[in-house]
């Protein structure tokens, strides 16, 4: 194990999220207090440079707090029950490959890893802003569009492991002009995840404008004034109403994880 001979004590725990811009890990104490966080860019498209990162930033927390901690990993996508392998992530270059088995050798002890929106969800139903409801819709929205279930404060993944993702669904009652929608990295047309995430946010900027620019380039822009960047982030806001308002009305919890901040509201949908 990673310089445990130099580490005072193993009392604290490590989490690392990895999204598909950036990776972030922190380390609390025993009573879930903060003891340190990092946050690095995600190396795209590297598998390999993508364990080193997750090694690399437990290292430096432990180095930081002088303390050994457990591990645990919340990713895009799952681990496959039958293959051991990730599905499903937008991070395409995880898919198929043995990340848990790959990170445990890496790391010299065991990780537990689980989807990000599970995750979310369960925090959440737990000692968040949906904690004391029965049932919990957590949703992220970053690189790509995520969703989790929790039901009695325990994950709800059933028999693939996905059974809150939604950004494979199609968008609701699409206006002739957004069907089929854009292609999606799945092979299918018009998911949810190619209208309300920061990937949608680029490419839906780069087909009106004719310009690349990152998502954070367009929320710049937007917080100056720039009218194509606010038809860009407008375009993503309609969506998510139209998400919500054609839902049936629903006895449900329903918590958004919005990059760069944390908006949460509740799905009582009467329409």
């Amino acid at each position: 194990m990673y310089g445990k001979s130099s580490m005072k004590n193993t009392e604290i725990r490590i989490g690392i999220d990895l999204g598909g811009t950036k990776i972030e890990a922190l380390a609390i104490d025993n009573h879930g207090v903060e003891l340190a966080r990092h946050r690095i860019d995600t190396p795209r498209d590297d598998y390999d440079a993508t364990i080193k990162a997750m090694v690399g930033l437990v290292h430096y927390l432990e180095e930081k707090t002088g303390k050994v901690g457990t591990v645990g990993a919340g990713i895009p996508g799952c681990i496959s029950r039958i293959t051991g392998l990730v599905k499903n992530a937008n991070s395409t270059w995880l898919n198929g490959r043995p990340l848990n088995t790959d990170l445990n050798a890496a790391l010299g002890r065991e990780v537990r890893i689980a989807n990000d929106a599970n995750c979310f969800a369960v925090s959440e139903a737990t000692d968040g802003a949906a904690a004391g409801s029965n049932v919990v819709f957590g949703v992220i929205l970053g690189t790509g569009c995520g969703g989790g279930v929790a039901v009695g404060g325990r994950v709800h993944d059933g028999p693939n492991g996905v059974a809150g993702e939604w950004g494979h669904n199609p968008l609701p009652w699409p206006r002739p002009e957004e069907y089929p929608g854009p292609a999606c990295y799945c092979g299918k047309r018009g998911c949810m995840e190619m209208w309300v995430s920061g990937t949608g946010i680029a490419l839906d900027y780069r087909t009106v404008t004719g310009r690349a620019r990152t998502t954070r380039e367009i929320v710049t822009e937007f917080e100056a004034g720039d009218r194509e960047a606010a038809a860009a982030i407008d375009s993503v806001a309609e969506c998510l109403h139209a998400k919500e308002a054609r839902r049936a009305r629903s006895s449900f919890f329903c918590t958004w994880k919005f990059p760069g901040s944390l908006r949460r509201f509740e799905c009582d949908s009467r329409i």
